[in-house]
């Protein structure tokens, strides 16, 4: 717990009068217009400098070389079948990334646009699982103002500078605007998911303009939050002696990114709506056999304000009316015609054509006198549809309906609901951001990390509508012939979920630990069974839970590792949905716990060795819940066999207890027991000599995907140590007294061995092998310790052992990396030097740095914890760093150069939020004791559930209700 002011011996914290006037701040102390006390900030004028990509060292070439062989193929093979490869390190954006990156645009889950801070909308993520990070530089608004009966006039475009691609300012496109914006008084101030623009006094020295831009991002409102839509709210000050007209722009292309906009067939229509509300309609017919998009952008009208449109203007000659001439109309009258509403849709663009629209809203401000003008902005694609063949129907459609106009009410009820929105977001940050014992950095870091929950790929669908299947005739025929696919389970139905175990003739599912036997084997048929029964208890229970129905959740791994719910990154990642949105957590946990009992036969080579397996094992965690076909064909990663994998069990364990605990929902404890319990049972097969500890396998088998382990690691055996204990305190909660002792008996075991093997007298090993980085320290080493903590379980080992581990990390991994102003380096040697085994062990993995943070906070250590968070901030996110903000990357190298951009770990920054005010839930659970234990011999450790012990648990789940069970021992 924080107990005093945390770190603040570095300033790092801007107020907003560094950056704009007290004069104006005073200006618009009214109504949220002026920018917040804390925020990111940044001058519109600053450099957006061109971001360095990581490379790799010539011995790790070497190294790797027949992997990248292998993935070059593989993405050549992805690419003839028209898709992309969730991997794809060799092909390059046309868009060099930069430091220019702002606050996105929208709720969850139905795709987003970013908006730079200098103004320009770019990082389209309009279909799934694509990203064109171009900005469509047609897309902007403008100001127009006229004084003194027109003899002063001032217009310009609200961005600074000159863009690359304008053209010449001769010709009938963007170019012949005014792009007079300077920029040089003008301030951009961020706080997710809202951000202020300030206009000092440009372009108009007596005019100060504020925008407030405003997205649907509400905790614990499932509604809302899942709504794409957006609002830009400009307050107007006229500080002259006289009246002024100001008319602002706001322009669309017809676009969803890239090229689009040059496909043909889109097509323009104005409206009127309620309200005062008008605008256009820009209906978009998507390439690749995408379902359609319709943007809408609107302005209200009001007493004082006049809105018009013009709903169709080219970038080139042909057009009735080009982007040069609608400025000129601008320019002399500051409106459009009100006739144009009548115009009707317009005839369908031509291929090559830009089609754009225009919506003017003008206003007479008296001197000294204050307006605001209103504009939203709203994109309606109903259905989803993967590539692969499955479609389903966006989660908003569940209040909107399915069709594309809805994107006409998206936009009325975004410009009449947003300050009710805007108050349910103070009241949720207020606390936090007067909390006076916490950094000024971290408070808007928090905040504007979550960027990552609209702009990272988000994919939210209603379950309660029912999904259409359509097969794809662009599935590789390859496919086809190398498996023989057939179901041999029950199916799983949960209205919106098939979950099928498979197996092939193809003769790859043989043994693969002592519970992964061939279909043959008795056993195997008895657990089939066995899931059968499982299968009816999953039917029963959802019937339960159709008035608590959010849908279903996806969110990439990282714009450019392609996965869906990447779960070893999850891991790291699920505080912030757990916190904000825990019913979208539980049922990702759900997605996992179903995932976990079944299997899919189908034959994939992995690529890291050259060898083939199976898609999916029955028992084992998968990594991700798919690419091209989520929730049907999981584990879209294929460097290495994750089935073998010793970190996805374990953290699949201890998200869900620590779920389950904060939660208090028993409901969700009993329906995923049964997964947990298997994913238990499944991990036996790794402990090699009896220890109750598991072992490595020689390969990178866990989250460093390129970081090789040797027997026992401190990262896995941490995690499993942490998982028996969680495992056993969730068994007695529900009632499998059995196997909460039989866990407890293996942890005892376990500790021993694992603190005998690995603990030096100061920290814990990187692992027990011999090979040269065997004593590194791992930043990562006690993430099991940092879950424990997390869920309210007992520690997993002496205070000193922990806080003596954690302090050698800062010591080590934090201070003598540019003195501890980049983060934790993952693998640090103890004369100092940075262990450059692989890639991997040199990186600075910003994610694993906030939760080593976390970790921190946990044991007492806040100093510390602040200190190395703030690592992260000063070369991700400050002025002096690397231009890192709103798209924090994986990793970066100790010269800055950055690893996979806009990447789902660093959500573990509310790891940190989470430790500093751990849920009351979790605080008042009865603890368990590891020690107070029956003997149990360990060949009773794999015993399946059977339907029997799962309805003795269901109901005593119902005689309980949400009480905690209490299991004398």
């Amino acid at each position: 717990m924080v107990t005093g002011n945390i770190f603040h011996c570095r300033k790092n914290s801007w107020p907003p009068e560094e950056y704009v006037s007290r004069h104006t701040l005073h200006l618009f102390d009214f109504d949220s217009a002026g920018p917040p006390k804390h925020a990111w900030r940044r001058r519109l004028n600053s450099h957006a400098n061109i971001l360095k990509e990581f490379s790799i060292t010539f011995m790790e070439a070497i190294k790797m070389v027949r992997l990248g062989i292998r993935l070059w193929s593989y993405v050549r093979e992805e690419a003839s079948h028209g898709r992309k490869a969730p991997i794809d390190p060799f092909t390059r954006e046309s868009c060099k990334p930069s430091a220019s990156q702002g606050v996105p645009l929208g709720g969850m889950g139905s795709g987003s646009i970013s908006r730079g801070f200098r103004g320009e909308f770019r990082q389209w993520q309009i279909v799934p699982g694509t990203c064109d990070s171009s900005p469509v530089m047609a897309n902007q608004f403008s100001i127009f103002v006229s004084r003194d009966n027109g003899n002063k006039k001032y217009a310009s475009v609200l961005a600074p500078g000159r863009h690359e691609g304008l053209g010449k300012a001769r010709d009938e496109g963007i170019s012949s605007w005014g792009w007079n914006l300077s920029g040089q008084h003008s301030t951009y101030h961020a706080l997710f998911p809202r951000a202020w623009t300030i206009y000092d006094g440009e372009p108009d020295p007596e005019l100060k303009v504020s925008c407030r831009q405003i997205s649907p991002f509400i905790p614990h409102n499932y509604k809302d939050t899942s709504l794409p839509t957006a609002v830009f709210v400009y307050t107007l000050v006229n500080t002259g002696r006289e009246r002024a007209k100001v008319s602002l722009l706001f322009t669309w292309a017809n676009s969803i990114g890239g090229v689009s906009h040059l496909s043909g067939d889109h097509v323009n229509e104005p409206f009127i709506g309620e309200d005062g509300v008008s605008g256009v309609l820009l209906h978009h017919k998507t390439a690749k056999g995408n379902p359609p998009v319709t943007f809408a952008i609107a302005a209200c009208e009001t007493q004082n304000v006049n809105v018009t449109v013009l709903p169709c203007f080219g970038l080139t000659e042909g057009r009735s009316v080009t982007a040069r001439q609608m400025w000129d109309k601008m320019m002399q009258d500051g409106q459009f015609d009100r006739q144009n509403f009548n115009s009707g849709p317009s005839m369908p663009s031509s291929p090559g054509e830009t089609l754009c629209a225009a919506v003017s809203a003008s206003a007479w401000v008296e001197p000294h006198g204050k307006c605001t003008i209103a504009f939203s902005l709203a994109w309606s694609s109903p259905k989803i549809k993967f590539l692969k063949g499955s479609s389903y129907h966006r989660r908003y459609t569940k209040f909107y309906g399915t069709s594309e106009r809805a994107a006409l009410n998206l936009a009325h009820d975004a410009l009449t609901n947003y300050k009710r929105w805007e108050e349910e977001i103070e009241k949720w940050q207020s606390p936090i951001l007067n909390d006076q014992r916490l950094p000024e950095w971290y408070k808007f870091t928090l905040f504007n990390e979550l960027y990552f929950l609209v702009a990272g790929g988000t994919v939210w669908i209603d379950s309660s509508l029912p999904s259409t299947n359509v097969k794809n005739d662009q599935d590789s025929p390859e496919d086809a012939q190398r498996v023989d696919v057939k179901v041999t389970e029950a199916e799983v139905n949960r209205r919106h979920t098939t979950i099928s175990e498979y197996s092939t003739t193809s003769g790859c599912n043989g043994s693969t630990g002592d519970g992964l036997k061939n279909n043959s084997d008795p056993a195997v048929t008895q657990n089939k069974r066995n899931s059968n029964n499982l299968s009816e208890h999953f039917k029963w229970q959802d019937q339960l839970d159709d008035y608590d129905d959010v849908g279903r959740f996806l969110y990439l791994e990282g714009v450019e590792y392609i996965m869906w719910n990447t779960y070893d990154v999850h891991f790291y990642a699920s505080f912030a949905l757990l916190d904000l949105f825990p019913k979208i957590e539980l049922n990702i946990q759900r997605d996992f716990a179903k995932a976990v009992l079944s299997e899919d036969g189908r034959r994939v080579k992995f690529l890291a060795e050259g060898n083939y397996g199976i898609r999916k094992v029955r028992g084992a965690v998968p990594h991700d819940l798919g690419t091209h076909d989520p929730w049907n064909e999981m584990n879209a990663y294929n460097i290495h066999d994750t089935s073998k994998w010793k970190d996805l069990n374990p953290k699949f364990v201890l998200q869900v207890y620590r779920d389950f605990a904060a939660t208090g929902d028993m409901q969700f404890g009993v329906d995923v027991w049964p997964a947990v319990r298997t994913a238990m049972e499944y991990m036996e097969q790794f402990d090699r000599d009896d220890d109750g500890l598991i072992e490595n396998d020689g390969f990178p088998d866990q989250t460093y995907d390129a970081w090789t382990v040797h027997g026992v690691s401190a990262y896995c055996g941490c995690l499993w140590l942490a998982a028996l204990q969680a495992a056993a305190a969730m068994a007695e909660q529900i009632g499998d007294r059995f196997f909460a002792e039989t866990c407890k008996t293996k942890f005892c075991t376990a500790k021993s061995a694992f603190e005998k093997k690995l603990w030096n007298g100061s920290y814990f090993k990187y692992d027990s092998g011999s090979s040269s980085n065997s004593k590194s320290i791992q930043a990562d080493q006690l993430a099991g310790q940092w879950y424990t903590a997390s869920s309210g379980l007992a520690p997993l080992f002496d205070e000193f052992k922990i806080r003596s581990a954690l302090q050698k990390i800062y010591d080590f991994n934090v201070m003598k990396v540019k003195g501890g102003r980049m983060g934790a380096v993952n693998g640090m040697h103890l004369n100092g030097k940075v262990d450059e085994t692989c890639m991997q062990s040199r990186e600075i993995w910003t994610g694993v740095t906030y939760a080593v943070a976390a970790n921190m906070i946990l044991a007492g250590m806040e100093k510390e914890a602040f200190a190395t968070a703030e690592g992260i901030f000063i070369a991700g996110w400050s002025e002096e760093g690397f231009g890192y903000w709103f798209q924090t990357p994986e990793a970066w190298t100790m010269d800055g150069h950055f690893r996979s951009l806009i990447y789902m770990r660093p959500l573990a920054i509310w790891g940190m939020q989470w430790a500093l005010s751990i849920p009351k839930a979790i605080l008042d659970a009865p603890k368990v004791n590891m020690m107070d234990k029956i003997l149990i011999s360990p060949a009773t450790f794999s015993l399946s559930l059977t339907e029997t012990g799962v309805r003795k648990i269901a109901n005593k789940a119902k005689c309980f209700g949400n009480s905690v069970l209490h299991c004398a021992c």
